[in-house]
């Protein structure tokens, strides 16, 4: 628990820049009965009062000559994001004060789809190598593979302590063991308004909601000030499991000052609130009815465990029988169930193995793939290719997902094969299946009037989504000056007197494609997409070592251009083009090997192209004898 704080006989006053008020007289409790109503789906009181200002009397002024030892500067505090902003994914954020560092979270991304044979992104973790005498450990606002991801692999290269929740913990360590890192990983459960040092830092954790239990937010205690790191949140006044957001401490931390607030910004584009998560609990029952005789097959986010529980729930009130398929939702569940984050009846839960001993009536089946991953358990069902699960007219599948922007012609790909199949398809667009894990602008909007930060930098998002955060902020009343839109790489330094970048360390992408992590760059990614996009011909060679002449050849192979049995006359003029460029090469006396290849690859590359306007990889080989 936090050491006892001196109480204070009088509300803070918001600070003064230049003397104006910096914040908006708004009224929290006010804020917060508009988002109850909203969420239960009442209408909203008239917003004129919210703007009123509050007749407060006004207390006397308190003697503000300080000693010398008082007017000391305090120290500032840098923010150093290395992943998680103008992107989705990949959040990890460096703190350093007075000498001490320590992380928020290490997250993995999932490649782009010009990112050919690439598995997961993840950050660079050079700046952490290179100041690991100085890092304390990291702390994890949650499960999500986008926030905990990475953790492999930066434990690959250094050692660090990890502090998360009960159900992070359990995540993390299944990955640890993938990798076989366990034995030596030091892991270390913490709970909501637990504190730990990390140097001259306390660091306490704020119960948050979220779309995955054991949310939390995390207050900094630095010798510069107070900062808040909310993480992923909403604001949910009827969720699945746990209490509300901690709004009460994170009024209490607004009282005694906040120097920044580091906000989650993914739906700061979007007025309102966050629906509640048990929204689409009353609309599974709804769905659950309407497939009255036929198969349920439901894909959702597997780290999305209140969502599966809704699944449990509603699948016992009709009499089903719960399978899980897709390695990453066993894992979860398997995890949930172990650590009570999941309460299932006794007997409800099936192996997948055995749902056919069941009529299918008396089956849901919850499973991966909502964002159409080519090999997920729903794409391979769509596909005919499930071991387990062949999809007929009798289905009825749910897409309880949004799909990630990019994802969407994948999704469209998945829905049209079942729906060939004669399966009946539900998703967002259609019915209300999916509800966000992120706070909108009015959820947004109560925290700044809680926290009354000095500077605000938003965070988690892509810059349109870090922008519009921007603006709330300063709709809220922040000061222009004191809002701070940063890059990953870019060093934030917080103090007193104001918010600036004051230099950069090394950031970017890290790909990790198999085993090999860090080994595919730019030019290996261009190179696929080269191959990718026109094919490949190998030209090969055999000429005497002295004299240059050409022996054998030139052989012509392609791959993925032309085929060739159509393209016979194509390929015999390549050959002619290939044996004059050589004679050519022989009569000016050139006898090195790397600029007969040059020519050789530029000749062809034309004719080529004139051919078919299109510019195949071209890759000689000349073998000499």
């Amino acid at each position: 628990m936090a050491p006892s704080e001196q109480k204070q006989t009088k509300k803070r006053s918001p600070r003064v820049p230049n003397g104006k008020r910096t914040y908006k007289p708004l009224n929290p409790e006010a804020l917060l009965a508009d988002l109850q109503r909203e969420q239960a789906g009442e209408p909203q009181r008239k917003t004129q009062t919210a703007n009123k200002k509050q007749n407060r009397p006004s207390a006397p002024r308190k003697n503000t000559r300080r000693t010398p030892q008082r007017q000391a500067k305090k120290p500032p505090i840098n923010i150093i994001p290395l992943g998680g902003l103008n992107e989705i994914g990949k959040n990890m954020t460096l703190y350093e004060c007075c000498g001490d560092m320590f992380i928020i979270d290490c997250g993995l991304a999932f490649p782009d789809a010009d990112m050919l044979g690439v598995d997961l992104v993840i950050p660079d973790f050079s700046y952490v190598e290179q100041n690991i005498d100085k890092i304390r450990g990291i702390v994890i606002t949650h499960g999500h593979e986008d926030h905990i991801g990475a953790i492999p692999y930066l434990l690959k290269r250094v050692s660090l302590p990890i502090y998360a929740s009960p159900l992070a913990i359990g995540l993390i360590k299944g990955k640890l063991k993938e990798h076989g890192l366990l034995n030596q990983a030091k892991l270390f459960v913490v709970n909501p308004r637990d504190t730990i040092q990390m140097g001259c830092m306390k660091v306490e954790f704020i119960h948050m909601n979220h779309s995955i239990p054991d949310a939390m937010g995390i207050v900094v205690h630095s010798p510069a000030g107070i900062v808040v790191h909310t993480g992923d949140f909403k604001i949910d006044y009827t969720p699945i499991e746990g209490g509300v957001t901690d709004l009460a401490r994170l009024a209490e931390l607004g009282e005694k000052g906040v120097l920044c607030l580091l906000s989650d910004s993914t739906n700061a584009e979007r007025p309102g609130s966050t629906p509640s998560e048990r929204k689409v609990g009353r609309s599974f029952e709804g769905l659950f009815t309407n497939a009255e005789g036929r198969r349920i097959i439901i894909a959702s986010f597997s780290s999305n465990i209140h969502r599966i529980q809704q699944i449990i729930t509603v699948a016992e009130k009709f009499g089903r029988k719960v399978a899980v398929s897709g390695r990453s939702m066993e894992n979860v569940v398997s995890v949930a169930v172990e650590l009570g984050y999941l309460s299932v009846p006794e007997g409800l839960l099936v192996d997948i193995d055995t749902i056919s001993r069941y009529p299918q009536e008396k089956v849901v089946v919850i499973t991966t793939g909502s964002q159409g991953e080519p090999m997920s358990a729903l794409s391979r069902m769509a596909t005919g290719d499930h071991r387990k699960v062949n999809v007929t007219a009798q289905d009825f599948i749910i897409i309880s997902a949004t799909p990630i922007p990019g994802n969407e012609k994948h999704v469209t790909r998945v829905v049209n094969d079942l729906l060939k199949l004669g399966a009946e398809v539900v998703y967002e667009a259609m019915y209300e299946v999916h509800v966000s894990g992120h706070a909108c602008q009015d959820e947004l909007a109560l925290v700044m009037t809680m926290t009354r930060p000095k500077f605000f930098m938003p965070i988690h998002g892509e810059f349109k989504h870090l922008k519009a955060s921007a603006k709330l902020a300063k709709t809220m009343g922040i000061e222009p000056s004191h809002v701070m839109i940063s890059d990953i790489g870019q060093v934030i330094t917080v103090s007193e007197d104001g918010i600036s970048q004051t230099g950069t360390v090394p950031s970017g992408r890290v790909l990790v494609d198999g085993l090999g992590v860090g080994d595919v760059g730019a030019i290996v990614l261009r190179d696929r997409q080269h191959l990718a996009k026109d094919g490949l011909i190998i030209v090969v060679i055999t000429m005497e070592s002295l004299t240059g002449t050409l022996l054998a050849g030139p052989d012509i192979v392609s791959r993925g251009f032309v085929y060739v049995r159509e393209a016979e006359e194509l390929m015999t003029e390549a050959k002619q083009v290939v044996k004059n460029i050589l004679d050519q090469c022989l009569d000016s006396g050139i006898r090195d090997w790397s600029t007969i290849k040059m020519n050789v690859r530029d000749g062809l590359s034309n004719y080529i192209y004139k051919k078919t306007k299109r510019g195949p990889m071209i890759l000689p080989i000349i073998t000499e004898v």
